[in-house]
């Protein structure tokens, strides 16, 4: 029997990629299909002749009796009956990734999307003979450029998009049709993204941050009822949401700064003259970074960026000499371990530790302690 789409969102939501339901319909064996829909999506190297015109609707491929491909399948399908408003097979259509747009208000950075970021996708499609989980798309009108949008699926458009421009100009999106409004594609995409560990902490705290005026009237109460999320952890996302891009451009990846950190960053960021001796501390960093990546060496790893910003946040203008105060700066090396550590800042001196077999020369260890007086300088201290 039909349901009512808002109430298998609501049941889905309530419990993420997982829900009971979810994985029932996935262990149970679905309806034999009617005659005009049995059979599989073509594979990319299929004859012209076996595969559909653009557009053209395909049938979905028979599940697989592996638990995983259960699980996946059983999942998907939850998507297609969301998208759908029916607990149905949906109709499944081939697109050409250029006329369908990506939906602003999907969590992921499109601007990290990139060849290497979705090369185990490009690949698997590759082996797969052709994407076989479908993208879920909603219809838009006029548009010239466009025939559909994209709510869920972005790496997979990417993916397609890639092939299409790479030697695989026969390469179609497999997208489902949903008639979704944007707060219920709001909902869906964010069902997608709770399964993606590739979306970092913070990409999913600007997207909520982003929704809350647009679709929930900036009730934050509203929103985590709505997405079945505790109010407490939504909280935090929002927080952390705060964080400005020249704090986060220290992060050699932003992946690494998950949303615990995050949520004490934005806290340090409230007091301006904290915020401002940790906006001095994430420059300098963003700019070893860069150097860094120019020599062919990582950057710092996210840990150790963390502590040198909540660390300059000890720098801030409080009345009291620098000298008073419980200062503490770490510099890591080329391998992730520290190479250099002050430990102390009194009247008497300042105390640095290198710690053994840190695996750094002599140039590395003279460009820390170099960029250490240096963060001693700008905040008035000199021991030369």
């Amino acid at each position: 029997m039909a349901r009512k789409q808002s109430d298998y969102l609501a049941s889905l939501l309530s419990g993420g990629d997982d829900t009971a339901e979810t994985k029932a319909e996935a262990n149970t064996p679905s309806p034999a299909p009617s005659p005009d829909e049995k059979g599989q999506a073509p594979s990319a190297d299929a004859p012209d002749s076996a595969r559909p015109a653009e557009g053209e609707p395909v049938s979905p491929a028979p599940r697989s009796s592996t638990r995983a491909g259960l699980s996946l399948l059983g999942r998907e399908n939850a998507l297609a009956r969301v998208a759908s408003g029916e607990v149905r097979q949906v109709t499944q259509l081939l697109l050409d990734p250029a006329r369908v747009r990506v939906w602003d208000g999907n969590a992921r950075n499109q601007a990290r999307l990139s060849e290497d970021s979705c090369r185990d996708l490009i690949d698997s499609i590759l082996a797969e003979g052709g994407q076989k989980v479908p993208a879920v798309v909603r219809h838009v009108t006029g548009d010239p450029d466009h025939d559909y949008e994209l709510i869920a699926g972005t790496r997979r458009h990417f993916a397609i998009s890639w092939l299409r421009a790479h030697s695989y100009p026969d390469m179609k999106l497999l997208a489902q049709v949903a008639e979704l409004d944007d707060e219920a594609a709001f909902r869906l995409a964010d069902i997608e993204n709770r399964a993606r560990r590739d979306i970092t902490d913070i990409e999913r705290a600007r997207n909520y941050a982003e929704a809350l005026p647009i679709h929930y009237g900036g009730k934050a109460v509203r929103m985590a009822e709505r997405l079945k999320l505790s109010k407490g952890w939504l909280s935090k996302m929002l927080k952390a949401a705060t964080i400005p891009d020249e704090v986060l451009a220290a992060f050699a990846d932003p992946a690494e700064l998950t949303l615990n950190p995050a949520y004490r960053l934005a806290g340090a960021l409230d007091d301006k003259a904290r915020a401002r001796a940790i906006r001095k501390e994430a420059k300098a960093i963003t700019a070893q970074n860069a150097k860094a990546r120019s020599e062919g060496r990582a950057g710092l790893p996210g840990p150790v960026t963390l502590k040198r910003l909540l660390a300059a946040s000890d720098l801030a203008d409080s009345g009291q000499p620098l000298a008073t105060k419980d200062f503490r700066m770490e510099i890591s090396g080329p391998y992730g371990r520290t190479i250099l550590a002050v430990k102390d800042v009194t009247r008497q001196g300042v105390t640095i530790q290198l710690p053994m077999a840190s695996g750094a020369g002599d140039d590395q260890l003279a460009d820390a302690l170099k960029e250490v007086l240096d963060v001693l300088r700008k905040n008035g201290i000199s021991v030369s």
